[in-house]
């Protein structure tokens, strides 16, 4: 049994909880935040008895196997930087970092201690997502050239996280990492990209909607583009929709979780909906079970001494994505070459 702790009980944390209940082989013995009140409201709804509002302290007082960082994007390094300091494997949510030195101090970090550091980037673990991934590596649709990943919204996320009004990068930084990541996955590294952005809502500080434009090595170019100021007639929040086209046929995820694939045999639709958990509510029941997952695959590389597939290593280059992109909307969507290319 691997024991662990949650640092950082806010909104979203819950379901970090929630799934760690489910996860075999794994544990939450502890919890910290400095909110007493959501830290007391945490360890009462699922149990926890030790509880501290000093990460030190909780660090040097348990015997932990790993910690999920679940906290704000400016506390993450100090707070990796801590857990890698006494050998504790680490789990932290996203965005991973405000800056690239950030980010790769902390992988350093890791790397030096011999623990292993896993990114919560949890919207590739979707099983709709995978499920159109399989289609896409058993050639489905032949060799694909183009692709479009979307997430177009008018959905209120600032009720449940009011910073996101505030910061001072919104968008591409909160969601848009997770389209961009879904991207490499699908596709494999970008060598270029550009990227526009625009704030519609007068009422939020930073940009919510963006659309950028990769091309990757290979040789696929995508468009990933989000928004919340988008009002649908259907409101398909909070689902990624895809469309992909290849040398023998296309890919479409539609919205309610209808995966299109047509090629030269004719026209295959896949219900691909998320399971219900137990636990879970619609219409986050796809983000919560993704949650789970990415949960799952982080104990089963801490058993099997693997390297997790959303690595610190490997979110170096979705960070890097994100950093160019804001760069290139900033320079009137000039391409950038990516240093990872």
């Amino acid at each position: 049994m691997k024991k662990g702790a949650l640092i950082g009980c806010g909104f979203f944390a819950q379901n970090h909880m929630h799934a760690w209940a489910d996860v075999e082989g794994a544990a939450i013995t502890a919890l910290c935040d400095r909110d007493e009140n959501r830290l007391k409201e945490t360890a009462g709804r699922f149990g926890v008895e030790r509880t501290y509002t000093d990460a030190d302290e909780l660090l040097k007082s348990e015997e932990l196997d790993f910690v999920d960082i679940a906290t704000t994007v400016l506390t993450h390094r100090r707070l990796v930087e801590r857990a890698a300091g006494s050998n504790v494997h680490i789990i932290c949510q996203k965005p991973f970092a405000d800056t690239m030195a950030d980010a790769r101090a902390m992988t350093d970090a890791a790397a030096d201690a011999g623990v292993t550091l896993m990114v919560h980037e949890n919207f590739r673990w979707q099983s709709a997502i995978h499920a159109a991934k399989a289609e896409l590596d058993k050639g489905a649709i032949g060799t694909p050239f183009w692709g479009r990943v979307s997430f177009r919204s008018a959905y209120d996320v600032y009720s449940g996280q009011p910073y996101l009004a505030t910061d001072e990068r919104f968008i591409i930084q909160d969601l848009g990492i997770h389209i961009l990541d879904i991207a490499r996955f699908l596709f494999g590294d970008a060598r270029t990209i550009s990227a526009s952005t625009k704030r519609v809502n007068p009422a939020i500080w930073a940009e919510d909607v963006a659309t950028m434009m990769l091309v990757h090595k290979s040789g696929v170019t995508s468009v990933v583009d989000c928004s919340y100021a988008s009002r649908l007639s259907r409101e398909s929040f909070p689902e990624s929709l895809l469309e992909v086209d290849g040398s023998e046929g296309t890919l479409r995820l539609m919205p309610g979780y209808r995966l299109v694939v047509h090629n030269a045999s004719g026209t295959r639709e896949l219900d691909v909906s998320p399971p219900l958990l137990s636990w879970a509510e619609r219409p986050w029941h796809n983000i919560q079970e993704s949650v789970y997952n990415i949960q799952r695959h982080f104990i089963d590389c801490l058993n099997a001494s693997g390297a997790p597939e959303t690595s610190g290593l490997d979110n170096l280059k979705t960070l890097e994505l994100v950093e160019a992109a804001y760069l290139s909307a900033a320079g009137n969507s000039r391409t950038i070459k990516l240093d990872t290319a």
